[in-house]
């Protein structure tokens, strides 16, 4: 996460040179996105790996039952505790076109066994680290297995790749229109197209008529300014959606939640950059009935992380996190 977060930090710089935006289409492809309730589950090397994706909790020697069993434990926790109904997972090719993808599905299939929405993401290797998909060849038969799997279940959805900050607006949309032809099979609604740069801004990608009937992600975090009122944060966040609110799932955010932070209240919220970063986020994301993937809602080390391992399931990190993301949800 570290490292992520640090090529993060360029994410505006380089949002600033991409290309003016394509052909615009009239109006959004959904109502609202607030039906999305999640958290990411991630790896607690972060998910950048050159090798599989391992989320925390899991080992690479577990089957897909002891897969399933403990994610059955992990899943009713994020239920539970959080109120979540969405839960968000890395994918890379080295995953899924190996033995590993025969257990890791056990994550998959507890997810969805507990009717939660399951959000499948790409992720590029640490050895690369450059925005790019690494490898065509392997990706495109990495997302066919996983679009043969799961294209019957409504409650997955796919997003061909995080954080593509190598490519420009042009090159990332004609990528995405490619992956969207390949598999014609997955409803528009149910691909989410991230945003340009470090997943920093939809404004381009909503403007897309390639793009046309996808949904589309965007992170955000408060390491990326030094605001400490909500007022600035707001304006940033609202300045990174354009008109596209509507159509946007914001599927990482998050703030420290082991430090000791308090989260809830407004006097608790202006003066620090992490809580009124976060109080912002969340009152946008409810005033415009967005949805919002919170980062990590599991890893393991992360200062981030909203809950811990406790036994076969988890704990909470920070009750006034948790509050004021479900505040968020609109919940």
């Amino acid at each position: 996460m570290r490292r992520r977060r640090l090529r993060a930090l360029l994410g505006a710089a380089l949002t600033a040179a991409i290309a003016v935006p394509l052909v615009a289409v009239a109006g959004d492809a959904s109502a609202a996105t607030n039906s999305f309730r999640g958290v990411n589950w991630a790896d607690a090397r972060d998910n950048y790996v050159n090798g599989w994706v391992i989320p925390s909790g899991l080992t690479a020697a577990d089957s897909y039952s002891t897969v399933y069993t403990k994610a059955n434990g992990i899943i009713a926790g994020f239920q539970s505790l959080l109120g979540a109904n969405t839960v968000r997972l890395p994918i890379n090719p080295q995953s899924v076109n190996d033995t590993w993808w025969a257990s890791y599905k056990g994550a998959f299939d507890s997810a969805l066994a507990h009717g939660m929405k399951v959000i499948v993401s790409y992720w590029e290797a640490d050895t690369a680290k450059d925005g790019y998909v690494d490898d065509p060849a392997a990706w495109n038969t990495m997302w066919d297995r996983v679009t043969t799997d799961y294209a019957g279940n409504a409650n997955v959805y796919f997003e061909p790749m995080n954080e593509p900050f190598g490519y420009s607006l042009s090159a990332w949309v004609s990528l995405c229109s490619t992956w969207l032809s390949r598999h014609a099979n997955i409803p528009r609604g149910r691909v989410l197209i991230s945003g340009t740069g470090y997943n920093d801004n939809v404004t381009g990608v909503g403007a897309a008529s390639a793009l046309s009937g996808t949904l589309l992600s965007l992170h955000f975090y408060g390491f990326w300014a030094s605001d400490t009122t909500r007022a600035a944060w707001t304006t940033n966040l609202s300045n990174r959606l354009g008109s596209y609110s509507s159509r946007t799932v914001i599927d990482e955010a998050g703030s420290p939640m082991t430090t000791g932070l308090t989260y809830t209240g407004a006097a608790n919220q202006d003066g620090n950059v992490f809580t009124s970063y976060f109080a912002a986020t969340t009152d946008l994301t409810r005033a415009r009935q967005m949805g919002i993937v919170y980062w990590p809602g599991l890893r393991t080390g992360d200062t981030y992380s909203i809950t811990r391992q406790s036994g076969s399931g988890l704990a909470v990190n920070n009750a006034s996190g948790v509050a004021q993301l479900r505040w968020g949800w609109g919940l």
